[in-house]
């Protein structure tokens, strides 16, 4: 049976916020507009991510909204990694708008306050009333399923996307390809030949395939 879920659309963000002083963030697929006048926005964030921990704290948040040519090291970085442990934004351009940290490499970005929450098994969803946003240029929004067919990335086991295989979708499912360094698994029918590693940059010559 197929899973009419997969139909809705998702783009794909980085939300950040800061702990102690410091700016952190993870990758998100779920941002929605709420209201228009006054505008507020709703994010989901995994129970497990420090990300909803720091929003807790704080009380504040930013969508950063990343393009199609957005480099793909954002989502390694922001996406497989904990800010617990690693300064994700260490390698990262990015300014402060409206006491946020901003990704530059994105299409642009709203800052919110929070306002509300509600809590579900896995992912607390925050509601935070815009305060700033701005677009940066013209550059086209990456979406999710962009960053599956073409990018070829797959789902952090906290996105609210993720589906632990079956045996009918491992039957069918595409080959993948571990990365040695970090353990990012590209899936495709091939590893290109240009391939990078989304989050620690190696070439393809570091995968192996998973058999």
């Amino acid at each position: 049976m197929k899973d009419v879920t997969t139909k809705l659309s998702y783009g794909l963000y980085i939300v950040t916020t800061w702990v102690d002083g410091k700016p952190t963030g993870c990758i998100a697929n779920c941002a929605m507009q709420i209201t228009a006048i006054p505008a507020s926005f709703a994010i989901s964030i995994n129970h497990d991510n420090f990300t909803a921990e720091c929003i807790r704290k704080t009380g504040k948040f930013a969508i950063c909204i990343l393009a199609e040519d957005s480099d793909p090291s954002l989502i390694g970085a922001f996406g497989f990694k904990s800010g617990r442990d690693t300064d994700k934004f260490a390698n990262v351009g990015y300014t402060v708008e409206s006491r946020l940290p901003i990704i530059n490499d994105s299409c642009g970005f709203i800052a919110c306050d929070v306002i509300n929450t509600m809590e579900s098994e896995t992912h607390t969803v925050f509601l935070g009333a815009q305060v700033a946003a701005e677009q940066y240029g013209d550059r086209k929004p990456m979406t999710y399923d962009y960053y599956h067919n073409v990018i070829k990335g797959k789902s952090p086991e906290t996105a609210p996307t993720y589906r632990p295989e079956t045996a009918d979708s491992a039957q069918n499912a595409p080959r993948k390809f571990k990365c040695e360094i970090c353990g990012f698994v590209y899936e495709g029918d091939e590893l290109p030949e240009d391939y990078v590693c989304p989050i620690c940059g190696v070439g393809p010559e570091h995968f192996t395939e998973i058999k």
